[in-house]
């Protein structure tokens, strides 16, 4: 039966803790200790049976225990302190606010498919939705004018568990708003706040739900809604990653386009779009559009105006992970969106395309980066294996200047910090060590922790994450049905004082869960040796339609039957950011095992390495750059090798990867001090945090992203489209008469004044004849582009020089219509084996980046 009408019952707090409600909806108490504490106070059981919910959690508390901690001074005490730092934390002064690089009026939003900022409002699946939840306490820790936009799913990603033979089943337990943080968004006269999206059949409609983050609002869409007549239309935002193609076109345009007008509703029209990877990519065509129509500009000026504040942060590191939607599909709904205006549907298709790329296919990563500024990688070395995957869509350019820039990931360390290791850094690094403003220097001071208090935390830490595991190890198996002797062994597995190597992360292929498994008469020893006993605990969820991610996960589970390893190896059912702070927290070892270079970032290492974990891991991700200019603070799996045959390259780390464990790890470990501590082990854990507090932190990391791209990006927006768009429809005009002319370039010829051998520190001059056409010196660039030259024949580690106009070229004293003559100096460095050649490239005030797909001239094309 249907309720005729619906209303929302909230509890009834009492005055002197009336403030309650605002906290439990305000997110800080993720990563305050003292608001956290507050909540426990009220009722811990209550607060771990609502899945760390303080909304759900005050909703069930009794009126009668509500009323009795309002009588308690001790407790309201405790809120009013909470209270008055909530409110300074929201009133006082900030990064952002001194920041005079930052144009006023400035509003960033950042856009994700997932958020990840609390367990309790399960609407992640991984890595990506994690970061994106940290990024947004950074930004709040800041004071960056920021919003964050998703999509509210009604059954988030899924609910994972283990039949009895270890294969991963799915649950989808729904949702309920009501009792989560979350408000819903009004109109003036009391009813939900509904945007509208145009598909092709017919509209799509959300309500708007807001979220909020410290001082950052999160604005979220919610399409189940009876206004929606259509089932499918209801479906959009039920489940992550779920559904046809045709559902995910939808919940990707209802994300891109639908988020950006919930923002115009509230009033929050953003300046700058952070793309979190490539599925809120359709929104660059509703900032199109908006300036097609309120500007009365063509696509292409539009297009100008508008992408000088889109940004792009990719995540994947391999071609094959990127969606691909057909272009039928694309046509069908892009022709919904801008129903009445004229939009060449052949450009706009062409934009999702790399060059000679067949037309069948319409790629969302190409397409952001096509209506992107500025684009980034989240580790150097995903940079660099970014340039080189998407080199193609800049033909003839180097791979060195692919405009596509790295911005190292990090992890909101209040939130990833334990309690115990808080308390340590307050003492002996900084009372203030929260403060995101950025002083590194401060964890230089780490090396006056005593290693006997940092030892003691860290066996607590171990101890506590081995009763979490315990407990969960008996939830599962008492939901399977195991007999009470199971149960009884539940309890006894695991060893709180042995060497334990965790490995959590999803469940894919690439990520090698079950490498150590390769060799497990090499793994029973190593766990069986009874002076040093070393275990492992395995968490992890592969994706519901990836078999081959599910067969990792049955055979962990099948060794973890095995009698001589069952006590030292377990997995753990349905990995969550709860799970993970236990992890990161209480493990001795952080193992990562992916296949070299498929992993762009990998922050859960971060999160370890901050807690004194040490990390055992291939050079991938963000673990390259940090081990290779910070090697004490672990272990390295190889030296970065690729190898083309994969069962080889297996084979050979998982024997790199005993001998570490074997021959460093455990020897390390084990070898105690008079006072029973592991010295060098503390040392190393020292040299861990150091490390990573110092630098892999989301505060460093959106101080990176607002000083390199949003702040730039903002004062370029707004140059753009001053005086009705002025200086964007020049642009776009000067670009399309660049492109008219450009294949009438050439570079006709080039003389030097060098003799074929030269010494160190001569310099020589480089003399070009270069024929424009119609176009004039200063709408170019002409470079000298010279370096060392390999083996092959190529220019490496190249030096760029910008060749001066000297004047018309002329022929027997007459100037030459057209050709101007250009020359640089050239110095000779260093020693060895160098050439150089000539390139042409455009140049005008308002480009951000002089390369522009298909528009570079070389002296020598082949």
């Amino acid at each position: 039966m249907r309720p005729l009408r619906t209303y929302n019952v909230r509890p009834r707090l009492p005055e002197r803790i009336a403030r309650l409600a605002e906290i439990a909806q305000g997110f800080w108490y993720d990563w305050d200790y003292d608001a956290l504490s507050l909540f426990l106070r009220l009722d811990r059981d209550l607060w771990e049976s609502s899945g760390h919910n303080p909304v759900r959690m005050l909703g069930l508390m009794p009126q009668d225990a509500l009323e009795a901690l309002a009588d308690d001074d001790g407790f309201v005490a405790q809120c009013d302190r909470v209270c008055r730092a909530w409110d300074a934390y929201l009133t006082g002064d900030t990064w952002a606010a001194h920041r005079q690089d930052l144009p006023s009026g400035t509003r960033i939003a950042c856009f994700s498919l997932e958020f990840g900022v609390s367990e309790c409002i399960p609407i992640y699946s991984g890595g990506l939705g994690v970061l994106a939840g940290d990024h947004i306490k950074a930004a709040s820790d800041l004071g960056l004018p920021l919003v964050g936009v998703g999509n509210l799913w009604q059954q988030g990603y899924f609910r994972q568990y283990l039949n009895s033979d270890g294969w991963q089943g799915e649950l989808y337990p729904d949702n309920d708003f009501f009792t989560m943080p979350l408000h819903l968004e009004r109109t003036p006269d009391g009813q939900p706040l509904v945007i509208r999206v145009d598909f092709p059949v017919e509209p799509a409609y959300a309500q708007v739900w807001r979220v909020r983050v410290g001082r950052v609002a999160m604005v979220m869409l919610d399409t189940n809604i009876p206004r929606n007549a259509r089932r499918e239309y209801r479906e959009i935002t039920y489940q992550l990653y779920g559904g046809d193609i045709e559902n995910r076109i939808r919940q990707e345009i209802m994300l891109g386009v639908g988020g950006l007008r919930a923002l115009e509703a509230l009033g929050l029209r953003p300046t700058i779009c952070h793309l979190n990877e490539g599925h809120s990519a359709f929104l660059t065509l509703e900032r199109v559009r908006q300036r097609m129509v309120e500007d009365k500009l063509s696509f292409d000026e539009a297009l100008e105006a508008t992408r000088a504040g889109n940004i792009f942060t990719t995540h994947t590191p391999v071609p094959a992970g990127n969606e691909i939607f057909p272009a039928h599909m694309v046509e069908r709904y892009v022709r919904a969106l801008f129903d009445g205006l004229d939009v060449p549907m052949a450009r706009v298709l062409e934009l999702g395309r790399a060059p000679g790329e067949r037309a069948e296919g319409f790629g969302m990563t190409v397409f952001a980066i096509h209506m992107s500024s500025r684009i980034n990688g989240v580790s150097r070395l995903h940079g660099e294996v970014s340039r080189d995957m998407w080199k193609g869509l800049w033909p003839h350019t180097p791979v060195e200047d692919t405009p596509i820039r790295h911005v190292t990931n990090g992890v909101h360390l209040a939130t990833w910090i334990s309690r115990d290791m808080a308390d340590l850094f307050e003492r002996y690094v900084d009372p203030e060590w929260r403060d995101p403003t950025g002083n590194g220097d401060i964890w230089s001071r780490v090396a006056a922790i005593p290693g006997e208090e940092l030892w003691r935390v860290h066996e607590r830490r171990r101890e506590r994450m081995i009763a979490f595991c315990r407990r969960r190890l008996r939830q599962m198996m008492q939901r399977r049905g195991d007999s009470d002797r199971d149960l009884a062994l539940a309890d006894e597995i695991l060893d709180p004082m042995a060497l334990t190597v965790v490995f959590a992360r999803r469940m894919a292929t690439y990520k090698r869960g079950a490498l150590l498994l390769r060799d497990l008469p090499r793994l029973k020893r190593l766990v069986g040796d009874p002076d040093r006993p070393v275990q492992f605990i395995f968490a992890g969820k592969a994706h519901p339609h990836d078999t081959p991610g599910k067969q990792v996960i049955r055979e962990i589970a099948h060794a973890a039957r095995d009698p001589q390893l069952r006590n030292h190896l377990i997995f753990l059912e349905d990995y969550d950011l709860q799970t993970a702070r236990y992890l990161v927290q209480g493990a001795d070892v952080w193992l990562n095992t992916p296949r070299r270079p498929l992993e762009a970032s990998g922050t859960s290492g971060m999160k370890a390495a901050a807690n004194g974990v040490l990390n055992v891991s291939v050079l991938d991700g963000w673990y390259d750059e940090a081990y290779r200019e910070h090697p004490e603070m672990g272990w390295a799996i190889g030296h970065g090798e690729i190898y083309a045959d994969h069962d080889y390259q297996d084979t050979v780390e998982c024997d790199a990867l005993f001998d570490i464990l074997e021959e460093k790890v455990t020897p390390m470990f084990y070898r105690r001090g008079r006072d029973g501590s592991p010295r060098e082990w503390i040392e190393m854990m020292k040299a861990s945090m150091r490390v990573a507090c110092a630098t892999y932190n989301t505060h460093r990391m959106t101080r990176q992203y607002a000083e390199e791209f949003y702040f730039p990006a903002a004062r370029r927006e707004r140059e753009l489209t001053a005086d009705g768009c002025r200086r964007a429809k020049a642009l776009a005009a000067w670009k399309a008469r660049v492109r008219e002319q450009w294949g009438k370039i050439r570079i006709e010829d080039v003389v030097d004044d060098q003799p074929g051998e030269v010494s160190v520190g001569a310099r020589f001059t480089v003399r070009a004849q270069v024929f424009l056409g119609e176009l004039t010196p200063d709408e170019v660039l002409i470079e000298a582009y010279h370096g060392d030259v390999d083996a092959n024949n190529i220019i490496r580690n190249p030096t760029r020089v910008a060749m001066k106009l000297s004047g018309p070229a002329s022929s027997g004293g007459r100037p030459i219509r057209g050709s101007y003559a250009f020359l640089a100096e050239v110095e000779a460095r260093r020693s060895g084996r160098f050439g150089y050649s000539i390139r042409v490239l455009p140049r005008h005030p308002d480009l951000d980046s002089p390369f522009i797909p298909g528009l570079i001239v070389w002296s020598n094309p082949a």
